[in-house]
């Protein structure tokens, strides 16, 4: 996979020759054998964020995650020494889903001591040993030492929970994230315990919709109806520009320059905004969140607007220079279809102000996701039309260019290590 290194000042594009300035392709956004292939490639050999530790607060704590782009679900628990593992969902007796409720579709969480089939009732505890299987004398030399939960490589970053469903993982969890990303360690996330949570079945592929908060050249034109038509105007006319774009490894990150909501002039803030002080950039009344790490605000903005950090293959962690933060996912499930999912992370609410405020934050935040996932539908149907064979990316859409170029990267990889096997 190719490496890039920070650029200097100018067009950020061609500080990165190795991922060209011609039109770029999507057939990887349409093609059903590409997706088959970079599932294995890509999704089964990164490290894939699957949750955080508050989920699993105490000992027995646990949740389900479904990952149909790697044909599996698995448990994540904390056991009884307090460690997060992960696990297959799968009884090793039959096969059957072992953590499920109504709904054996559906992802799950609660708290237990064992985890107990529903089909025969084998039982396992939280680190995930066979301990007991009914009518234990009817089965031939019945070993229940080999017979465990089936484990998932698991680590944990700055609360972040990641996997790997590779036999032995290519690298460690911290040298697959490399300095851009590991430079965030100690912001506050524990404190950002105020929590609110979208998921959206869009029918588009996975990139296309990375593709779409991975620049800001749409904002002004998809998102003027957000905006009073004053301001929409200037703003659609006048264009915007992120001041800073980097590239590290796998991983991407552009970043950019703000607004004081509460500094512009009346007839460019909505009622809502003045009566909750809030809106699409959070609370006004920015938290005193302490010093802030060295890996935020690389350009030095101010005010600073937003970090959008892009985690190979579909993890994104977004940090606003109002003090707090939100997260997406993008859940591959065909080549044309995914699960989006929007978390917003606030610190918690002191008072019902508060608490308002960091609602409207949260559904203007929803608002323009929908908007984007309306687009990339259409997007996607066009797209697969094959009208058209490639597609022309300013200097600003750099990290769309690199998304699929470091995609191809990963399959190419795997195609050759595979190769005759």
């Amino acid at each position: 996979m190719a490496r890039f290194p920070k650029p200097p000042e100018g067009s950020w594009t061609e500080h990165y020759p190795q991922l060209g300035t011609g039109p770029v392709s999507y057939e990887d956004s349409v093609d059903p054998e590409f997706y088959e292939v970079e599932r294995k490639a890509v999704f089964k050999r990164a490290w894939l964020n699957v949750g955080r530790v508050e989920q699993i607060p105490r000992k027995g704590s646990y949740f389900t995650k479904e990952l149909k782009v790697a044909n599996t679900s698995i448990i994540v628990v904390r056991t009884t020494q307090g460690e997060v593992k992960a696990y297959h969902n799968i009884c090793r007796h039959r096969g059957n889903k072992l953590v499920w409720n109504d709904m054996p579709l559906e992802e799950t969480s609660g708290v237990c001591r064992q985890f107990t089939c529903k089909y025969h009732a084998w039982r396992y505890d939280l680190d995930g040993n066979l301990t007991f299987v009914q009518q234990e004398g009817e089965f031939f030399d019945l070993d229940k030492s080999r017979y465990g939960l089936v484990p998932v490589h698991c680590e944990v970053w700055e609360g972040f929970i990641f996997v790997n469903f590779a036999k032995t993982p290519e690298q460690s969890l911290r040298d697959f994230l490399g300095p851009m990303i590991t430079d965030l360690e100690g912001y506050p996330f524990e404190k950002m315990t105020s929590r609110f949570y979208y998921r959206s079945e869009v029918k588009a592929n996975w990139k296309l919709y990375m593709d779409a908060f991975q620049e800001f050249y749409h904002a002004p034109v998809l998102h003027a109806n957000q905006s009073p038509t004053a301001y929409s105007k200037a703003a659609a006319e006048a264009g915007f520009e992120a001041p800073h774009y980097r590239i590290e490894g796998p991983h991407r990150l552009v970043s950019t320059s703000g607004i004081r909501a509460w500094e512009m002039a009346d007839e460019m803030r909505k009622p809502i905004e003045d009566i909750c002080r809030s809106g699409l950039f959070g609370p006004w009344d920015k938290p005193d969140l302490g010093e802030m790490p060295k890996g935020l605000n690389p350009a030095k903005c101010d005010p600073w607007g937003l970090d959008s950090f892009q985690l190979f293959p579909n993890f994104v962690i977004l940090f606003w220079g109002q003090g707090w933060y939100l997260t997406y996912h993008y859940w591959p499930t065909s080549h044309n279809t995914h699960i989006f999912e929007g978390t917003v992370y606030f610190p918690a609410p002191r008072t019902p102000r508060e608490r308002i405020a960091q609602e409207l934050a949260a559904v203007s935040f929803k608002e323009y996701g929908l908007q984007d996932a309306n687009t990339l539908e259409a997007t996607q149907t066009m797209v697969e039309s094959r009208v058209l064979d490639n597609f022309v990316l300013c200097d600003q859409e750099v990290l769309i260019r690199h998304l699929h170029t470091e995609t191809a990267a990963w399959v190419e990889d795997y195609r050759r290590k595979t190769a005759g096997v």
